[in-house]
């Protein structure tokens, strides 16, 4: 499995100056239960904005940059075939491409699942998610998020998987 999983607010909004524009806890909580024991793919910005390599996770990072400018057991991919290569390699792994929006955009025609959180509010933004054909994905599973003092805004968990498109 290659999957995307990212939260957007309701114009698909999924950043402001590097940082996620809400807080949100119920989000943050699905994102390390689905993708705890697995692969994380991220850009080099994505990773920063961690500050650390996320625990109990394969942390790949795909950049330009040289693997001496990362923590110990960061893996340095520089190219999108390298990360590939690596994935058919561990038919098992479920690997989870988790930014940025230029990822995004080169993992799509890979992309096996889809993982989104949406946040039905509007929130100041500088980056937007890239515009996803749902007519080649299938939701799976809808889960509606819980409102509470901790998360403020209306907002739901999505499973999308891949189908064949009938008659193309």
């Amino acid at each position: 499995m290659l999957a995307f999983i990212w939260a957007e607010d309701s114009n698909h909004g999924i950043g402001y100056q590097g940082q996620l524009p809400w807080h949100m806890p119920a989000d943050m909580k699905f994102f390390k239960d689905t993708t705890t024991g697995n692969t994380i793919v991220a850009g080099r910005k994505t990773f920063e904005s961690f500050k650390r390599p996320l625990h109990n996770r394969k942390n790949i990072v795909l950049t330009s940059r040289d693997e001496k400018d990362f923590p110990e057991g960061v893996v340095v991919y520089h190219s999108v075939k390298e990360v590939l290569e690596y994935y058919t390699r561990q038919p098992s792994q479920k690997m989870f491409i988790i930014g940025g929006v230029r990822l995004f955009e080169e993992f799509l025609p890979y992309a096996t699942d889809l993982y989104r959180t949406t946040i039905d509010h509007e929130f100041a933004v500088d980056t937007y998610m890239p515009e996803i054909d749902y007519n080649h994905f299938m939701l799976s599973d809808f889960v509606e998020g819980k409102v509470d003092e901790k998360n403020k805004y209306p907002h739901h968990f999505e499973h999308f998987m891949r189908v064949e498109p009938e008659n193309e």
